[in-house]
C-alpha cells in the first residue's frame, strides 16, 4: 500500500492528472468509490447525487486525501439538474473531460403483470433516462475540448443472465447498451468516447438490502466463475480504465466486469 501511495503522488503516474470528471450516484457504493478512486488519480471530481449529507462527507475525504473535489444535490431525473450540473462543473474547473453517469435503482421487482406503470416509468427515468439527459449536456462541452469519455453503468441482468420479477430493471439497464453504442457512433468521430461496464454482483448496500439471506448470498455467489461477489474498488478500477487515456481506442463496448458470471455454468 505505502508503495501505491507514493506513486499517486507522482503526477506522472496518475491517469487522470489535470482532468475533470463527473460521478453520479455518488454517495455511495460504486459511484462513491470511483469518486475517490478518481480524485487520487489526479482529476477534479463533481461529485452528484440526492443525499446531500453523504455526499458533503465524501467531499471532505477528497479534500482530506489531497484532492479536489465539490458535490452537487439533486434528482437526476431532472433535465434541469443534468444541464445544471454540467454548468457548475465547467464554471468551478473550466472543462469536462470523464462523465461517470452511475446513478440507478433497482426500481419495482415482482410479477411482471403486478408492476405498475408508475414502477416502470419511474425504473426507466432514474436508470436509463437520466444517463441520456446527462450524455446530453456532457458531450457539447466535451466536443468544444476535442473529445473526453463518458461511461455508464449498466448490468449483467437482461443481458448475459436474467431473473424473474426483474422486468423493469433489465430493461433500464439494458436500454444503457443501445445508448452506448448510439452516442459512440455518432459522437466518436468528435473524440467522445463511450463506454458501458456491466458489473456482476457487488457487495453494496443495494446489493445486501436485496440480498439478505445466507441463500440469497451462496446463490448469487455461487453463479460467478470466481465463486464470489465483487468488490466497489474492483469495478472502480475498471471504470478508472476506460476514464483514461489508457482506454484511448475503446469506444462502444458493454464491458462485463462480472466474475466470469457471463461464461459460467457450474
Amino acid at each position: 500500500m505505502s508503495n501505491l501511495n507514493t506513486k499517486l503522488t507522482n503526477k506522472s503516474y496518475q491517469r487522470l492528472a489535470g482532468k475533470v470528471a463527473i460521478v453520479t450516484g455518488a454517495s455511495s457504493g460504486i459511484g462513491r468509490t470511483t469518486a475517490k478512486l478518481f480524485a487520487q488519480h489526479g482529476a477534479k471530481v463533481v461529485v452528484a447525487a440526492r443525499r446531500e449529507a453523504e455526499l458533503a462527507t465524501l467531499v471532505s475525504e477528497i479534500v482530506a486525501d489531497g484532492g479536489e473535489a465539490i458535490a452537487f444535490a439533486g434528482d437526476v431525473q431532472s433535465e434541469e439538474f443534468a444541464k445544471s450540473l454540467v454548468a457548475l462543473t465547467v464554471k468551478s474547473f473550466g472543462r469536462l473531460d470523464i462523465a461517470f453517469n452511475n446513478a440507478g435503482t433497482l426500481g419495482e421487482i415482482g410479477p411482471t403483470a403486478d408492476v405498475s406503470a408508475k414502477g416502470w416509468n419511474d425504473t426507466l427515468a432514474i436508470n436509463l433516462t437520466s444517463a441520456f439527459l446527462g450524455a446530453k449536456y456532457q458531450i457539447p462541452e466535451m466536443v468544444k475540448q476535442g473529445g473526453g469519455s463518458i461511461i455508464f453503468t449498466s448490468t449483467f441482468v437482461g443481458y448475459s443472465a436474467a431473473f424473474p420479477e426483474f422486468a423493469a430493471y433489465a430493461a433500464s439497464k439494458s436500454g444503457l447498451i443501445g445508448l452506448t453504442q448510439a452516442l459512440a457512433v455518432e459522437y466518436g468521430a468528435k473524440g467522445v468516447r463511450v463506454n458501458a461496464v456491466l458489473p456482476g454482483a457487488v457487495d453494496t448496500d443495494m446489493y445486501r438490502e436485496k440480498n439478505n439471506t445466507a441463500e440469497s448470498q451462496a446463490f448469487l455467489t455461487g453463479m460467478h466463475a470466481l465463486k464470489r461477489v465483487g468488490k466497489p474498488e474492483e469495478i472502480a478500477n475498471s471504470v478508472l480504465y476506460l476514464a483514461s487515456d489508457d482506454s484511448s481506442f475503446v469506444s462502444g463496448t458493454a464491458s462485463l466486469v462480472d466474475g466470469g458470471l457471463s461464461i459460467n455454468r457450474t
